[in-house]
């Protein structure tokens, strides 16, 4: 296990090329993610509007001064439940070579403790079908498989 504290802060625009680089090795992430110079742009524009908006938040993991991981959380409110708020965590990734030491769950614990420190009466998440693994960490965390999920890709 590597040493050194997780540290949890907000996303900088430096911090880009390491976040692009965790997506774009991701094999099941399936999202088009890649470190061509030429979808920099994309990125910076994406970027840009996480950080303008007051209702979505872009973090990373950093472990002796490197990313390690990342997450964005999103706070939604609804007129279902007596117009209460929910969190969704989207986006989350630790680093491949450092699965398996903590950083996910260090994550994961900070956005639940930002959403109890909110009035959020919901944390919820989606994951890739295929992260079995994923799943049973999640679960173990006390997250509830309760829903299915559908989606549309439209480009």
């Amino acid at each position: 296990m590597a040493s050194g504290e997780i540290i949890i802060r907000e996303a900088r625009e430096a911090d880009l090329p390491a976040l692009i680089a965790m997506f774009a090795a991701d094999p099941l992430g399936g999202h088009g993610d890649t470190n061509d110079p030429e979808a920099y742009p994309d990125y910076i524009s994406a970027f840009t509007t996480i950080a303008a908006s007051s209702h979505q938040t872009l973090y990373v993991a950093e472990r002796e001064g490197d990313v390690v991981g990342t997450f964005q959380m999103m706070i939604t409110t609804s007129l279902n439940a007596r117009g209460s708020s929910a969190m969704i965590i989207e986006a989350v990734q630790t680093r491949a070579d450092m699965r398996g030491q903590g950083i996910g769950a260090r994550m994961i614990e900070f956005a639940i403790a930002e959403a109890k420190g909110r009035g959020v009466r919901l944390v919820q998440l989606t994951s890739n079908a295929a992260r079995k693994d994923a799943h049973r960490f999640y679960e173990r965390l006390g997250f509830e498989p309760s829903h299915i999920g559908f989606k549309m890709a439209l480009k």
